[in-house]
């Protein structure tokens, strides 16, 4: 903790930016395991319905087919 205090704002931003993106792939690696048929498109769409919930996203994409994750 103490090493994480010391650090600047831009810093700790930066390391929540990189968990961010490692935490997409996770999800995404896990999708392409449990549905191999899936084109990249309909995975980043899942990862998006993951992220985002239904509700919100059929009001984002209301065009999108519900893959699901």
């Amino acid at each position: 903790m103490d090493i994480y205090r010391r650090m600047s704002g831009e810093q700790r931003l930066q390391i929540g930016f990189d968990l961010s993106a490692i935490s997409r792939c996770l999800q995404m690696e896990g999708i392409r395991t449990r549905h191999p048929e899936y084109t990249e498109d309909e995975i980043r769409l899942a990862v998006i319905r993951i992220n985002l919930g239904d509700e919100l996203f059929q009001r984002a994409y209301p065009d999108a087919v519900l893959v699901v994750p």
